[in-house]
């Protein structure tokens, strides 16, 4: 499967980690490492486009080249077209749709929109008398740039007429195909609990981190421990909990758990509420971008005032296993 070579990259990487070749590491792994979409810029996404395509039928689907970051599937257009689109649903930072094939057999449909991946969706037409009759919406978000004819690379047309285009200008997304449950899917099957679930809790997290010598920034990155967390959302809610991203997992402690759970599932659904966080290329399925980037309490903000009040300190970055970490070094312990 064509997936298994993000996970050889992964594991060649972890090798010159253990042979102190350092830079050889940082460059197998930062096209994955850079300015990916997290959990609520996905998030996002999949609530706009739900309504539109579940239920709906595929009648076509156009491939424009034959690969993004990895070829499609074998036989991608043969499994998908006919295929109905039972429920779209996301996986830590995956947009995952349970389909229905021609045969009723389940199958799953899973996407990643890399750095610059943006799914594009048209409605279908409406007649002259119902367009008239549609009051004007107010437009919340600033417009994202039209994609070039050329960055899109997947057609969908569905059964009602409604178009969806997957366009990528750097090509770092992919899309693969996952037979009878997700969980068959390497990138799926050693995911941790979701941040948002029920399965996500305190003594869950406190489990997790027994014994664990990595800095709690890291802790919270690593995939297996919670799925979808990402550097923005780590940095703004360790902040909010009050926890330095240089503590370790294992001296995290009862208390300091208790506070950084909550503040996990606040930061992430306030900026679900807010449409995710436009950085560089993430927009949203109609091409809108979130503003969420302007509630940000440290993150991108080194060298400011810290925001919480009656603080004179100022937001420090530093690096962590290649990614920068903000903080206040007064609030944060």
């Amino acid at each position: 499967m064509h997936c298994l070579r993000i996970l050889r990259a992964i594991g060649f990487a972890e090798q010159a980690c253990h042979r102190g070749q350092m830079s050889l590491a940082r460059g197998l792994l930062r096209p994955m490492m850079a300015a990916m979409p997290e959990l609520p810029e996905v998030e996002t996404v999949r609530r706009g486009l739900a309504p539109h395509i579940e239920g709906r039928r595929i009648k076509r689907l156009t491939l424009n080249r034959p690969n993004l970051r990895f070829p499609f599937p074998k036989n991608f257009v043969a499994q998908m077209e006919g295929a109905t689109l039972v429920h779209f649903a996301r996986r830590a930072k995956y947009l995952l749709a349970e389909m229905q094939s021609t045969k009723g057999e389940t199958f799953f449909w899973l996407s990643h929109l890399g750095m610059t991946g943006r799914f594009i969706l048209t409605p279908p037409p409406v007649d002259k008398a119902d367009k008239e009759s549609q009051t004007p919406g107010v437009f919340a978000h600033e417009q994202a740039a039209p994609v070039a004819d050329k960055h899109i690379h997947v057609d969908l047309d569905f059964d009602d007429g409604t178009h969806l285009a997957f366009a990528d200008p750097r090509r770092f997304g992919f899309m693969d195909t996952i037979d009878k449950t997700p969980e068959n899917s390497p990138f799926l099957a050693r995911l941790g609990p979701e941040p948002l679930g029920n399965d996500f809790n305190e003594a869950v997290l406190l489990a997790a981190a027994q014994g664990r010598q990595t800095p709690v920034k890291n802790f919270l990155l690593d995939q297996s421990v919670v799925a979808g967390l990402g550097n923005i959302y780590v940095c703004e809610a360790l902040f909010m909990a009050g926890i330095s991203p240089r503590r370790k997992a294992a001296n995290l402690g009862a208390k300091r758990v208790a506070r950084l759970v909550p503040e996990i599932r606040n930061v992430l659904a306030r900026a679900i509420a807010a449409g995710g966080s436009t950085l560089r290329d993430f927009a949203h399925e109609d091409g809108a971008m979130g503003y969420f980037q302007h509630d940000f309490k440290v993150y991108g903000r080194a060298g400011e005032i810290c925001s919480a009040p009656h603080c004179s300190a100022s937001v420090v970055r530093l690096m962590q296993s290649g990614r920068s970490s903000f903080y206040c070094p007064k609030c944060q312990r």
